[in-house]
């Protein structure tokens, strides 16, 4: 028998079930001690691995069915985009599945997509899990992930394609989602805040155009209005956290000045605020000659943007 400091490497590097601990000879005792934890009957987790969507989903793999795979927003969180609430996990299986687990959903499917591993673990195309997660997602996570899709995975024409093709829950979701999708959309937050101007009634900015020429490029905005050169960014907490990263943020700034543009700095805590950072954009583009109307907070827009403001990284 394996004394209690003596755990095989085994158990140290994935969740594992309690029959794999005991045919190794770890006895329940060293089980129910501190270096693990139990997230479902019969599975253990240690307790050096952090508590992230791979070792959740790899747990939870352990208490489902053994056909069982990641979908919807879990799918998507395995494939680096953390869209949605982390919990519960989401699971997908063909086979009947009555017995209730704790902090998972398992949904039932007639048949098996074809999946790809990524670390460890066999996932559905990235289209697949966003149009299963628009049945959980509001409007505007559900553009966010349409926008990362088109920048990371897949172009549009395929991506449209996949839509008229599948006939998955979540599918008229993702099709009018998709009529908002913009290529080359770097981050999330871009996309929030893209969306937060255009449905205040502003007009809807460009997505990260190259400003100059490859000779002499002033720089790429995350949303540039070229036509009143003014540029709205957002800065997530490591432009201010390295000192080289703020240092090149200066100079790029003092170079859009130099060609006459103004940039709307949008930070975290700006988002917390999405009423003002539509007013700081429309104040700028009136001074550069925008005449259209003050925009619109209708109750769609505080909805949306204020009363359930969307989830999505920084």
């Amino acid at each position: 028998m394996v004394v209690a400091h003596s755990i095989p490497s085994d158990l140290l590097h994935a969740p594992f079930r309690l029959g794999t601990a005991l045919a190794l000879g770890v006895n329940r005792d060293v089980l129910r001690g501190s270096r693990f934890r139990r997230p479902y009957r019969g599975v253990f987790v240690p307790n050096v691995l952090p508590d992230n969507v791979i070792v959740r989903t790899q747990a939870a793999l352990l208490a489902a069915p053994s056909d069982a795979w990641p979908s919807h927003v879990t799918g998507l969180g395995l494939l680096d985009l953390d869209i949605g609430s982390p919990r519960p996990i989401h699971l997908s299986s063909c086979s009947p599945h009555e017995r209730e687990i704790p902090g998972v959903v398992v949904h039932r499917r007639l048949w098996r997509p074809r999946l790809d591993e990524t670390r460890g673990v066999p996932v559905a195309s990235p289209e697949r899990n966003w149009v299963e997660s628009c049945l959980l997602l509001g409007f505007v996570n559900r553009v966010v992930v349409a926008d990362w899709l088109l920048r990371w995975h897949i172009d549009r024409g395929s991506l449209v394609e996949y839509l008229q093709r599948t006939h998955l829950g979540g599918v008229r979701r993702a099709r009018a989602a998709m009529q908002h999708a913009r290529e080359s959309v770097d981050s999330p937050r871009e996309t929030v805040i893209r969306l937060c101007l255009r449905f205040a009634r502003l007009p809807e900015p460009e997505v990260n155009v190259l400003i100059g020429d490859a000779v002499r490029p002033v720089g790429v905005p995350d949303l540039p209005y070229v036509r009143y050169r003014v540029g709205v960014e957002y800065d997530g907490e490591y432009h201010f956290a390295d000192l080289k990263q703020r240092q090149r943020d200066n100079i790029r700034r003092e170079r859009f000045e130099d060609a006459g543009w103004r940039l709307i700095i949008i930070t975290k805590e700006d988002m917390r605020r999405p009423r003002e950072i539509v007013w700081r954009v429309y104040r700028a583009l009136r001074e550069r000659g925008y005449q259209g109307p003050p925009p619109i907070f209708d109750d769609v827009w505080c909805r949306w943007f204020e009363r359930a403001a969307p989830r999505a990284v920084a």
